[in-house]
């Protein structure tokens, strides 16, 4: 299984979560990591490109940090420019048909959930991703999430970066169904 992970991080620098999560996948075989703000600082995205390595993946994982129940910009602004009528959508849009998408994001909070202050658990908030997936006759992969970054510890970082690499070269992920 060929896998291409798009990192969206505004500033690797500072984090220590993405950094690490996108460093192990760095070091998966069959996994491709492309960091998309070094790419496109200036958010100008170079479509030819993206969807050429979309092209040769099977799985396709967008990784970010959330930013207010979303996702930071860049990767509204990827899905806008690249996810095109007719390329990845519409009767002739068949290029990411039968293609994976998996959502991999870490929040600062420890816990999201109905019973929580937000009301809402990480995966209702990531549901455009999963809309957006269907659209392009994609399957939707559960999400990977990591919470609680704010102050992690190191071991538990590893841990999360081990299971990060696992689920990576998983080729079977459980798919999230759609809600009625």
């Amino acid at each position: 299984m060929n896998t291409l992970v798009l990192v969206f991080h505004p500033d690797m620098t500072s984090s220590v979560v993405n950094r690490a999560l996108a460093a192990e996948a760095e070091g998966v075989s069959g996994v491709t990591v492309r960091r998309m703000y070094d790419l496109y600082p200036d958010g100008v995205i170079n479509v030819a490109a993206e969807q050429a390595a979309m092209d040769g993946a099977d799985r396709i994982v967008i990784q970010f940090p959330l930013h207010w129940f979303s996702a930071p910009p860049l990767v509204q602004q990827w899905l806008d420019d690249v996810l095109t009528f007719g390329w990845a959508h519409g009767p002739d849009g068949v290029a990411l048909l039968g293609k994976e998408l998996m959502i991999a994001t870490t929040a600062g909070a420890a816990e999201y959930g109905r019973q929580r202050m937000v009301g809402y658990s990480l995966t209702e908030l990531l549901r455009p991703f999963q809309a957006s997936a269907a659209t392009c006759s994609m399957t939707y992969l559960v999400p990977f999430i990591v919470m609680g970054c704010l102050g992690m510890m190191e071991t538990d970082l590893m841990a999360r970066c081990a299971e990060y690499r696992s689920v990576l070269t998983s080729t079977n992920r459980p798919i999230l169904g759609r809600l009625e």
